[in-house]
């Protein structure tokens, strides 16, 4: 066979081994996954009435592929968010007072926005506790920071906080309308705590030679 005798097959496994070379960039993810399907598709296309079950199968397989894309962007997304930081700053660009955000929570809750709900009324309770001198307000502190600092100073509160940080982010990053029960849950906890902040405000009035915050259990 000379030089110029190659058939379609060879030339392109001769091509690919040539790009496969480290001097040729490497194409990225997306355009690695694009290819894939434009290939899938111009088969099904070309060889789609070979395949068994013909074009009710390749609607399967089709709509499969498809789903397959969904849940690979969807896992992109969240392991970005994870990236990041792994959830979400409580309050953003919003300067609002405790009384605020629970003010804007019920309005939220009345509307059946368990969401926005939500995120206001943890939001009320970072608030709350940094207005009662528990917490040093932190820019950029986010719900999982809450719930770990706020364990601290009341620690038999440990697994509500972190069940309400949990809920928080679901609503805010897992692009989950949130539920009735989980808005229950975080108010619970805010009514909890502003309980507790007040006995511990007392406390800590009337035992000065300890300089700290007693244990609320």
């Amino acid at each position: 066979m000379s030089a110029l005798d190659i058939d379609g097959d060879a030339a392109r496994d001769a091509a690919q081994r040539e790009l496969s070379k480290p001097i040729y960039p490497r194409a990225s993810l997306t355009d690695r996954i694009g290819d894939w399907v434009d290939d899938l598709i111009y088969k099904l296309m070309v060889e789609g009435s070979s395949i068994p079950g013909g074009w009710i199968t390749i609607g399967v397989l089709l709509a499969i592929v498809a789903a397959a894309i969904v849940v690979a962007a969807r896992i992109a997304l969240r392991t970005m968010r994870t990236d990041r930081g792994h959830d979400a700053t409580l309050y953003g660009s919003q300067e609002l007072t405790a009384a605020e955000h629970r003010a804007a929570a019920d309005r939220a809750a009345a509307s059946g926005e368990w969401a926005v709900a939500i995120r206001h009324r943890l939001r009320a309770v970072a608030r709350s506790l940094e207005e009662s001198a528990v917490l040093t307000a932190v820019p950029g502190r986010t719900a999982t920071e809450l719930a770990r600092d706020a364990s601290a100073p009341f620690p038999a509160l440990r697994t509500e906080l972190r069940r309400a940080a949990d809920v928080f982010n679901d609503v805010t990053y897992g692009e989950r309308p949130g539920t009735e029960a989980e808005y229950r849950l975080v108010a619970d906890l805010d009514d909890h705590l502003g309980t507790r902040a007040s006995s511990a405000v007392e406390s800590t009035a009337g035992d000065g030679e300890r300089g700290g915050w007693a244990e609320v259990r």
